[in-house]
């Protein structure tokens, strides 16, 4: 029996449209959640990326402060702006779209991000506060594949998870918070890597596989077990002629094989990206909300 789809675009609608109620209840206090986004060149990728989320902050109520500069700003002229948005009291999260050019020092960037704004949850403070259990700006894509397990009845409690993936991005946080013990952890957890000695002796002993390693074809149809649900994080392009723009995206996992021994799995695209800027609008207003000194669950 093939698997469950399941619909990241569905899951997304959704908690945007929860959002959008919380959003509501703030402005009947005067407050609007604002987020301040920076984007230095003019890398493609990265401009799409952000208009989307620059649509999706307009979408559910977000005040949005786009800044859009010359590939040659200088780091003192970056950082300025950095330390504007830590203090204008309308900016609740700062977000700086990565790569930056190559003369910029995008460590020292990241690091004059005020913690209480960091919503893309990358400050080490915020990362050291996740590691420990306390309360933090979760990562937006780990975050969202958390989301995306609870929103599809997957139990994570008591479940072996392998993740295949160790970036700072994606596969370390997600490991950290999936092993704490809390309602939205408690598992056992796996880390490999493309650099692990017979990958598929672990993969095999997923009940939640999570790829990660942005690798086409990594996990193939004879590397999981019957029922596993699995997590296709990977976003990769391959040549395709029958595509107008000559290429087209596909995950981690060999889909079409995979989904009939799994009994849920996501698909690329249309699983985990829609939930990245979605949890970034989450994050901005959790921070909205600490400002008014409400409780966050």
């Amino acid at each position: 029996m093939a698997a469950r789809i399941i619909d990241g675009k569905q899951v997304a609608a959704d908690i945007r449209a929860e959002l959008k109620e919380e959003i509501a209840q703030l402005k009947t206090r005067g407050i609007v959640p604002g987020l301040g986004v920076i984007l230095v060149g003019d890398d493609p990728a990265s401009k799409s990326y952000v208009t989307a989320k620059e649509r999706a902050c307009e979408e559910i109520g977000i005040y949005s402060d786009d800044n859009r500069l010359p590939a040659g700003i200088s780091q003192a002229d970056l950082m300025a702006l950095v330390q504007r948005m830590n203090d204008d009291p309308r900016i609740n999260g700062i977000l700086v779209q990565l790569p930056l050019p190559r003369h910029l020092n995008e460590a020292e960037v990241l690091l004059t991000i005020d913690p209480d704004k960091d919503v893309d949850g990358f400050h080490p403070v915020n990362v050291g506060k996740m590691v420990v259990g306390e309360k933090a700006f979760l990562p937006c894509t780990p975050h969202g594949v958390v989301q995306l397990l609870l929103r599809s009845g997957v139990t994570i409690d008591g479940a072996h998870v392998v993740i295949v993936g160790r970036s700072n991005i994606v596969g370390k946080p997600l490991a950290n918070m999936l092993i704490q013990k809390s309602p939205t952890g408690n598992a056992t957890v796996t880390v490999c890597h493309t650099r692990t000695k017979d990958l598929a002796y672990y993969t095999r002993q997923a009940d939640i596989l999570i790829a990660a390693a942005g690798r086409p074809g990594t996990i193939t149809a004879d590397m999981v077990r019957e029922g596993v649900a699995v997590i296709d994080v990977g976003v990769n392009r391959v040549e395709d002629a029958t595509k107008k723009a000559g290429f087209r995206l596909v995950g981690d996992v060999e889909f079409e094989s995979v989904k009939e021994k799994a009994s849920l799995i996501t698909p690329v695209p249309g699983g985990v990206g829609p939930m990245t800027i979605t949890m970034l609008l989450y994050n901005t207003v959790e921070s909205a909300q600490r400002t008014a000194g409400l409780d966050v669950d």
